[in-house]
């Protein structure tokens, strides 16, 4: 029996001595990248046409072990960074720890919150420009100075925890883009708490949700703070031709000390499209597509503030030749709850890609 003990422990030793024996360190570069022509028209007013170099993004990554690893990811935006224009950011940039029942990550990561932000490569989303609801109700793309820690419950379903730099208090109010802090000199005094649950269980299947809370200081001043709770969820289907999206987000905000001295904001959108290519004889993918969102921007004590309040409908086309690279042109109205303010038309046509 001892012979077979000391012949168990030493065979486990063995196999944790070859994994590092004979791991041969990797390190990879990828990215992704999209060029945008968008045409948007108000009322009578002669319509505004751009074409802009939305973004480039360069990965890196490095694994020491079959288990540490470092990942980064390094943004610029509009071509280049210029008395205040266009924007050059470290959006991640942290060690991880993978083990087969979960792992943790520690530096400049992304918090759990919706689809767009973790996965916001443009061939993973339909539309040329990222759905609204992902920059005014999830503020995609939300990087921090933190930790996270995941969890495999069973298999398919994931917990995740985060511990993440406090928001800035003064810039919320309407959503919480104008509070995040994006690693730059944060305070740390309450932290920011993000819970989320993600099971991928069924094939083309992703279904989550997510808790986020925080004191957030406003001045850097954590006697003074507006109370800021975020609560989403979302689903994902993509297969049999079929693609499907639904995401639904609401934030709470307590007290009067942020400006504006809204009391919440959210909404949802809905994705609908599929692929026709094999009925035209096409290689790779073709998807004609429909989105539908509603979102608010400000509520007070008389509801939502009707020039705060869209609704946006969508038609859209677009074609993968690989999977790697999305061709998009998509046209739809934006309409305010507020009669006095006329619809914006939008024309929108783009390439995206990763590598």
């Amino acid at each position: 029996m001892k012979m077979k003990l000391r012949l168990i422990v030493l065979m486990a030793v063995f196999s944790i001595y070859a994994q590092d024996e004979f791991f041969q360190k990797k390190k990879s570069i990828g990215g992704y990248g999209e060029l945008h022509y968008n045409s948007s028209a108000q009322g009578d007013v002669d319509a505004t046409k751009k074409l802009d170099f939305h973004r480039f993004i360069i990965y890196y990554a490095a694994s020491f072990t079959e288990s540490w690893s470092f990942f980064s990811e390094v943004e610029l935006e509009h071509n280049y960074v210029s008395d205040g224009e266009g924007e050059l950011e470290l959006e991640q940039a942290f060690v991880e720890y993978r083990h087969n029942k979960g792992g943790m990550k520690a530096g400049v990561i992304l918090p759990t919150a919706g689809l767009i932000n973790e996965y916001h490569e443009p061939p993973l989303f339909l539309s040329v420009e990222r759905p609204e609801y992902s920059k005014y109700v999830i503020p995609t793309t939300w990087f921090a100075n933190g930790f996270s820690f995941n969890y495999k419950l069973i298999d398919g379903l994931k917990l995740r925890v985060a511990v993440l730099e406090d928001l800035n208090g003064e810039g919320v109010g309407s959503g919480f883009r104008s509070a995040r802090g994006k690693g730059y000199k944060t305070t740390a005094y309450d932290l920011t708490k993000n819970f989320s649950a993600v099971y991928t269980g069924l094939p083309g299947l992703r279904f989550g949700g997510s808790y986020t809370m925080n004191n957030a200081p406003i001045n850097s001043d954590p006697d003074t703070t507006s109370n800021v709770k975020l609560m989403e969820i979302h689903a994902k289907y993509v297969a049999n031709d079929i693609y499907a999206v639904f995401e639904y987000g609401n934030i709470n905000y307590d007290g009067t000390n942020h400006t504006p001295s809204y009391k919440s904001s959210g909404g949802y959108y809905l994705d609908l499209g599929y692929n026709i290519a094999s009925m035209l004889n096409l290689k790779g993918k073709l998807m004609p597509w429909f989105r539908y969102s509603d979102y608010n921007r400000g509520t007070n004590d008389d509801g939502v503030v009707p020039s705060k309040h869209y609704t946006i409908s969508r038609f859209g086309l677009t074609f993968w030749p690989v999977n790697e690279v999305a061709f998009k042109i998509d046209f739809g109205t934006k309409t305010t709850e507020d009669a006095d303010v006329d619809d914006i038309t939008q024309l929108n046509i783009g390439v995206g890609y990763n590598f």
